[in-house]
């Protein structure tokens, strides 16, 4: 039995990976802002689910949020928000937002859960970043691909700095089928899927599957690396 702390782990991609850590067994942490917005599954009143409300944009009370954590064996950064902004339309209060959001927040996570991951696991611990592939390209909303980017960096200055003994990896999903999908105009939709294989979006389950392998399954030699998942709208 696993224990898995995951951020935003209510809603979308991960409200599937809770489901699935559920379903193997493991015990669940989610930590999220808001969990009025119940889905498909009742991880409220699961036994094995545990709920956090916590902003995560509160950096600075973030160590109080770590002491009510009791064990970890995976910490799944998973929280973010994309927003309907371009780079002159933000205002500092929103640039302040998303960059404590998606890049700030984990990488603090990360650093104070660090001691717990090493000394209370009996696998060896493992960070999954979800980052996007905002953090590759050129994105109209600026703070959230820097944000990304900064996450993908991170991952990988983790795990040379975690040398081995914690496993870090990330993901970057193009956009996904999920209520965050709102956030991007109709024009840049359509524009997106022409240049995809297939011609469609991610599924959110897609995501958590991959998220879920990199958190339990992929070798440990797979480390410090960003899996892309764009069905080759990105290809590198």
């Amino acid at each position: 039995m696993r224990h898995v702390v995951i951020t935003g782990g209510n809603k979308g991609i991960g409200l599937k990976l809770s489901q699935k850590f559920v379903e193997a067994g493991d015990k669940v942490q989610i930590i999220a802002r808001d969990f009025s917005n119940q889905e498909d599954f009742d991880y409220q009143n699961h036994p094995l689910v545990t709920c956090t409300q916590y902003d995560l944009t509160d950096i600075d009370n973030l160590p109080g949020l770590v002491d009510q954590i009791e064990q970890v064996d995976v910490l799944i950064n998973n929280a973010g928000l994309l927003q309907p902004l371009t780079y002159d339309d933000y205002s500092d209060e929103r640039r302040e937002y998303s960059l404590a959001l998606n890049i700030i927040s984990p990488v603090k996570l990360t650093e104070l859960l660090r001691d717990k991951l090493l000394t209370q696991s009996a696998y060896t611990p493992r960070v999954v970043n979800n980052a996007s592939i905002a953090g590759q390209i050129g994105h109209p909303d600026i703070w959230y691909g820097i944000g990304k980017a900064g996450l993908i960096n991170a991952t990988k200055s983790f795990s040379k700095a975690f040398a081995g003994k914690i496993i870090v990896n990330a993901v970057a999903p193009s956009p996904v089928e999920t209520e965050m999908l709102n956030n991007i105009p109709e024009h840049r939709q359509q524009a997106f899927l022409k240049n995809t294989i297939t011609g469609r979006f991610a599924t959110a389950q897609e995501v958590a599957d991959t998220l879920y392998w990199l958190a339990t399954d992929s070798p440990e030699y797979i480390n410090g690396i960003c899996i892309d998942i764009n069905n080759g709208s990105n290809a590198r």
